[in-house]
């Protein structure tokens, strides 16, 4: 090379969301030749739709902190994190116009709120870069040195110098993270690991007029715990069971209980403003003769869907007496069937085992070609650390791929 520049390269980078986004950025920015080739109509359709209730794009905590929510992946996602923090991202976010703020919560996001005005900005910025997005070009697996894409003109095979793929999990399908890659990767020795959901709702064996009375309702100004631990907040009825940001704060723990054990309850604390010993004696001053909504609403202040559940779950508790009805406000455990469908999850756990991988993202067993995003083995709660770690790893194997280039000569 005798330290010349090298000639910008034709590279694919397969998956048009965030993680594929930002590896193409990075690329077109140093001055290869990058196509994107994305399946959907349109690019980032996930990330537009987390946009439209308020795009949570990261969170503000101590980073110590926030390094740590990546379960056992955390140590192997340290150096993509390391590298684009949050606050690198929001800085990048503002390079595009896009200025954010921290909620109450600790999460950030736009002050517009929304993810589309970001989006269009960072598709001009590759667009000026010299990036092409071509839509509607869905890959369909390998042919000898090439890749396979179904598009409106018939089947295309390209051979780049380097591709990335960024095809996201298996969580909303409709979206275009269907998994459809697994069995190919899986011919070529990749080892990939079972998609799971992940922040999803749970089955409940409800009963009919419980259903019928109560699917929908809110339950606010609660504490759930698990092995997860206690977390304030609210989650929803819904006709099949609970869900709800405070359901998915737990929803890891308890998807693997049930896999383990074929049972798990969530607990939940329906007065957390009062101890079990206050409780215990407020329930005791109410009339013995009054109804139990009345005791409950006079003694803890519960009513409404609160009562309702507390009713369906422990039936016997219009019975109990005050210290047994106060040990089941205080900790109402909701026994859970099963997980929803990975469908209708906002993520999932599973997917290529990170050990596959090198240090730039490379597939071990396919020299040239790298994954980033969600189509690696790694989760996260909600609250922004899905994004960030999307992004983060998008920009890791990008910088992968341009090492892998000056290395070998290509």
């Amino acid at each position: 090379m005798n330290g010349q520049a090298l000639e910008p390269k034709e590279i694919a980078v397969i998956g048009g969301g965030p993680a594929g986004l930002m590896a193409a950025d990075v690329l077109s920015a140093k001055g290869h030749s990058v196509t994107i080739y994305e399946a959907m109509p349109s690019a980032a359709r996930k990330f537009l739709l987390a946009g439209k209730s308020g795009l949570n794009i990261t969170h503000a905590e101590d980073y110590r902190r926030f390094v740590t929510r990546f379960g056992t992946a955390a140590d192997r996602l340290r150096p993509a994190l390391d590298a684009f923090t949050p606050d690198d991202l929001r800085s990048w976010a503002a390079e595009l116009g896009t200025e954010t703020f921290v909620g109450s919560s600790g999460r950030v996001f736009p002050k517009a709120m929304k993810a589309s005005p970001l989006l269009r900005a960072w598709l001009r910025r590759l667009e000026a870069q010299g990036a092409r997005l071509l839509t509607r070009h869905r890959w369909s697996g390998f042919a000898g040195d090439g890749y396979v894409f179904e598009t409106p003109d018939g089947r295309k095979i390209v051979r780049p110098a380097a591709a990335l793929l960024a095809l996201g999990g298996a969580s909303w399908p409709r979206l275009g993270s269907d998994a459809a890659w697994v069995p190919w990767l899986g011919a070529e020795g990749v080892t990939v690991k079972k998609f799971r959901p992940a922040n999803c709702g749970f089955d409940v064996a409800w009963s009919e007029g419980f259903r019928d009375r109560f699917a929908g309702e809110a339950l606010k100004s609660v504490v759930a715990s698990s092995e997860a631990g206690a977390f304030p907040g609210e989650f929803v009825l819904s006709r099949h069971g609970i869900e709800g940001s405070l359901v998915y704060a737990h929803a890891a723990v308890l998807r693997d209980r049930l896999e383990r054990e074929g049972k798990a309850a969530l607990l939940v604390d329906l007065a957390p403003g009062r101890s079990i010993e206050r409780l215990t004696r407020d329930l005791a001053r109410q009339d013995g003769k009054a109804s139990f909504a009345n005791r409950l609403r006079k003694g803890a202040g519960i009513n409404g869907a609160k009562a309702a559940l507390l009713r369906e779950i422990a039936p016997q508790a219009a019975r109990a007496r005050p210290e047994s009805l106060a040990a089941e406000i205080k900790a109402l455990a909701v026994p859970l069937i099963g997980p929803r469908p990975i469908a209708e999850a906002i993520s999932a756990a599973g997917g290529i085992d990170l050990s596959a991988v090198d240090d730039g993202f490379m597939l071990n067993a396919m020299p040239g070609l790298f994954v980033a995003g969600e189509m690696l083995d790694w989760e996260a709660p909600t609250g922004g650390y899905l994004l960030t770690a999307c992004l983060a790893t998008g920009r890791a194997a990008a910088h992968g791929i341009a090492a892998w280039l000056a290395a070998t000569g290509y």
